[in-house]
């Protein structure tokens, strides 16, 4: 799916709206810092880091009692194993097509890993794993969540979060092209364009939030109005 570029006043609103989230960025921080902004699924304590961090992100994930099995930890130390080395690593703007296929197929694994079994056998599934693949690489992948892939793309599956990166990848060369040198004004915080056209979509699909903006911004995308 394709679509029109969100006009920057639309993005600056948004993130005015995210910014008034109280500590939207404090568990995002306390990851970078105690991975060194370099997370290596290999090591255990870095698995942890990143559950810990999912959790934060409303992914309810169960943390195992002490003799219990752990299948996250396992499940994602696996996928590591597959996945760690290919993963693309340039910025969302450049991705290249071969770069998103790959992002597809490792997210479509990543969404099957069991985080928990016993009698409801649980899968990690397609909002967190993006989130994960966001946190592993911030300035590659935009995330989603269930929401924003109903409403841009009407399914969760690999298919798809390959049309949404490619549909970020557009958005991202777009906006460089016209704020150039001033993205970070944008948002006022230390994010990648990732995470601002992920925050854009979050406020609009997410919390349908209208703030003072005057009209919908869904309706602003539905209409592809750039007013």
């Amino acid at each position: 799916m394709s679509g029109p570029l969100p006009p920057l006043s639309e993005l600056r609103r948004a993130a005015e709206v995210f910014n008034g989230f109280a500590n939207a960025d404090t568990s995002w921080f306390r990851l970078t810092t105690e991975t060194r902004s370099a997370i290596d699924l290999s090591q255990a304590a870095h698995r942890t880091i990143l559950l810990r961090w999912l959790n934060s992100w409303g992914c309810r994930i169960r943390y195992p009692r002490e003799g219990e099995p752990a299948p996250f930890d396992a499940g994602v130390q696996a996928w590591w194993d597959t996945w760690g080395t290919t993963l693309p690593t340039v910025d969302l703007v450049h991705l290249t097509d071969a770069g998103i296929d790959t992002a597809a197929k490792a997210y479509s694994d990543l969404s099957e890993v069991v985080v928990s079994a016993g009698r409801t056998r649980r899968t990690l599934g397609p909002t967190a794993a993006a989130k994960a693949l966001y946190a592993l690489r911030p300035n590659t992948i935009m995330p989603w969540d269930a929401a924003i892939a109903a409403a841009l793309h009407g399914d969760r599956d690999g298919a798809a979060f390959g049309r949404h990166l490619r549909l970020g990848r557009e958005w991202a060369a777009a906006v460089i092209a016209e704020a150039g040198d001033g993205i970070p004004a944008l948002v006022g915080r230390p994010v990648s364009l990732a995470k601002i056209l992920d925050e854009y979509l979050y406020v609009v699909f997410t919390t349908g939030a209208k703030g003072d903006w005057g009209t919908d911004s869904g309706e602003w995308w539905k209409n592809g109005n750039r007013g």
